[in-house]
Formats: structure tokens, sequence, C-alpha cells
């Protein structure tokens, strides 16, 4: 005996609103977060690395030879990079948003070539004995770099870049003796007033 069929094929079980809501918020989600910019730029951070480099200028200054004060510095720029991440991830999870976002990894594409052209240069100019070209071509490049990858963050991290390149550009025209009060204004005074514009403003 043949089966029974209805005529018409059963409806398919209605999707419930918790699973449509829930795509609907990760749709949003993935949308703000390619368009939007890297809000979590750590403002409380860039406070603490100026700190460090007022520290790091201070050592620098006192330092015996020139080998003794590039290891004050490169040391310094560890800290620094570890500083801004620390202070990164933890705005970042304050303000229930992923670190590595497509904002953040834009922003690191964006200063990512200063930081290699930097690092490549430094070990050549040290190399030649050109010491006294580093604090200009530091300040340059990080202020370049600043400047790209605020593009993809908050309005106020390009003004930053660009303040940086402005004192590079003073540092390309010192003499040598100014080199360590110029790497404490760029790099502890200028993070120190910028950091707390943006604590200030956007928080974290």
């Amino acid at each position: 005996m043949a089966a029974v069929r209805p005529i018409r094929p059963a409806p398919p079980e209605p999707v419930g609103l918790h699973a449509q809501a829930m795509d609907n918020l990760r749709f949003i989600r993935s949308t703000m977060e390619s368009a939007g910019s890297f809000t979590a730029v750590p403002g409380r951070g860039g406070m603490v690395m100026g700190a460090t480099a007022l520290f790091a200028a201070f050592a620098a200054r006192l330092s015996a030879n020139s080998r003794d004060w590039l290891l004050i510095w490169m040391a310094e720029a560890v800290l620094a990079v570890a500083i801004g991440l620390a202070f990164s991830y933890r705005k970042a999870m304050q303000n229930s948003t992923p670190l590595l976002s497509k904002p953040f990894r834009r922003f690191v594409l964006g200063v990512a070539p200063s930081v290699f052209a930097g690092a490549l240069l430094t070990m050549v100019f040290h190399q030649g004995g050109f010491n006294h070209l580093l604090p200009a071509m530091w300040l340059l490049l990080y202020g370049a770099g600043i400047t790209s990858g605020g593009a993809f963050s908050v309005r106020v991290v390009p003004v930053m870049g660009m303040s940086f390149l402005a004192l590079g550009t003073v540092a390309t025209l010192a003499p040598a003796k100014f080199a360590d009060p110029l790497l404490a204004l760029g790099f502890g005074g200028i993070h120190i007033v910028f950091g707390w514009i943006i604590a200030r403003r956007y928080g974290g």
C-alpha cells in the first residue's frame, strides 16, 4: 500500500527570535568593525610611555659611551611597545571590543613600515658611526608611522604624529648636544600631553 503524503509540504520550523537577534548583532558588529576606527589607543599607557622615556633620556645623558646610550634607548623602545600593547588590551577589554580588529590591523600596518625602517637604519647608522643622526631619524620615522596609522584611529592620533614630525625636523638642524633633550621632549613630553588628551576624551 502506498504511503500517504500531504498535498502541501510542511512549513519549515520558524527561526527563533534569539537566533535572529544574534545573527543581526554579529552582522552589525562585523560592519562597524570594518568601517570603524581603532579606538583602543591607550591614553594612560601613552602617559606611562612618556614617563619611562623621560627616565631613559636622563639615563642616556649620563651614559659612558655611544654603545651604552644606544642600548638605553633600545631598551626604552621595547618597554614602550610592551606598555602600549598592555594598555591597549586593557582598554579593549573594558570596552568589550576585540583588540585584533580590522582597524587595529590597519593601524599596525600603517606604523610597521616606519618601525622596520627605523630598526634597520639604527643598525646601519650605529655601525657607521652616525649616532648623532639617530634622534632625528627616530622622531621623523615614528611621526610618519603614527601619522599613517592614525588615519585608522581617533582624530588626535595623526596630530600627535605630525607633532613628532615637526620635532624631528627641528632635530635634524639642532646640534648633537640637544639629542637627549629633544628625545625627552618627543617620546616623553608629546606622549604625556597627547596621552592625557586621549585619556580625557576617549577614556583609557
